[in-house]
């Protein structure tokens, strides 16, 4: 595990943790530079890349204007396209994304199904196969009521399509609803060819041991994820769940000090020091616009310097306003 030291030993042997920054800058240019290996735009107003390495996230950022998020490994990097799904690989990490819509396969469960054995089926053929961390941005997550909850098939299709995709276990992840084409499903992960290390909240039931409450089938993920070098933790989507169940409904000051707690928690499951500084950087996903200059503040109040990235983003459970996720270096 990570131990909470400003210089840790890094094996040379292991695949040190890809650098995740995020900058104001030309997304040609970034693409330009040695190891990029993926770039992300936010929002319909970020620029546009035919790159396999660039993605345009579909959550709009409240920054204007809206940084970029880059991803660099210490070599050279290839990319191409295989189907729907577009990839770069170097030094030892895989980059893998697909987008994909739902009027052309069936709707959310079977979109989501879809989306998991194609990745499966390429990851499996690649030399990076521990899949560590998965995001998944999905529209309209909170429609339908009980088990006909957009979110609980997607959790559906999800299970369905990753078979032995992750039988040595799950990875860190993130799920959050996006305001655009509400038929329009992204994932994409992030693969090596060494093995992580999974962490559980001691504050929290596992996701994947969820009751029956919270849909037909459980969520698939652990709450972080330490990288092969443990020199970086993966944190999953974090909001104010406590045991399985949402905390302080409808009270943002409350989720935020509470999500704060979780993460806390989470750094010290990792044998990690506390805190986050100016190499963690984070990302809030906040429901409600009329919110997010209160997030803002009290980053600015809790973990000043911190990176942030601010998103307009719904939660997988319709009470919880914020969620945060993000990295945390040794």
């Amino acid at each position: 595990m990570i131990q909470g030291c400003e210089n840790p030993q890094i094996d040379p042997l292991l695949r040190r943790a890809p650098r995740i920054s995020y900058r104001i800058a030309d997304a040609a240019a970034a693409l330009k530079e040695p190891g990029t290996l993926a770039l992300f735009g936010f929002g319909a107003g970020s620029p546009g890349s035919d790159d396999p390495r660039y993605l345009r996230v579909a959550l709009e950022c409240f920054d204007a204007p809206a940084p970029l998020e880059i991803w660099q490994v210490d070599a050279p990097v290839t990319h191409g396209t295989d189907g729907a799904l577009h990839w770069s690989a170097g030094g030892g990490w895989l980059f893998a994304a697909i987008e994909l819509d739902e009027i052309e396969h069936g709707g959310p469960s079977a979109t989501a199904q879809l989306a998991y054995e194609q990745l499966h089926r390429f990851v499996a053929a690649r030399g990076a196969q521990h899949v560590l961390r998965v995001w998944n941005y999905l529209g309209a997550i909170n429609h339908g009521e009980g088990d006909a909850e957009r979110y609980k098939h997607f959790c559906d299709g999800r299970a369905a399509g990753m078979g032995d995709f992750f039988a040595e276990g799950f990875p860190a992840a993130t799920a959050i609803g996006h305001r655009g084409d509400p038929h329009r499903l992204q994932v994409y992960l992030l693969a090596c060819d060494q093995g992580g290390t999974w962490v559980e909240n001691p504050r929290q039931v596992s996701a994947w041991r969820y009751p029956r409450q919270y849909g037909r089938t459980p969520p698939s993920f652990a709450r972080a994820m330490v990288l092969p070098a443990q020199d970086a933790l993966a944190i999953s989507g974090t909001a104010a769940v406590v045991g399985h169940a949402s905390a302080h409904h409808d009270d943002l000051d409350a989720q935020l000090d509470e999500t704060l707690t979780n993460l806390e928690a989470l750094l010290a499951s990792a044998d990690m020091a506390a805190g986050f500084d100016t190499h963690s950087p984070l990302k809030a996903y906040v429901r409600h616009s009329a919110d997010a200059a209160r997030v803002h503040e009290f980053f600015q109040q809790r973990l000043p310097g911190v990176p942030v990235l601010l998103l307009h983003g719904d939660i997988c459970r319709s009470e919880l306003l914020v969620e945060i996720d993000g990295w945390r270096y040794a």
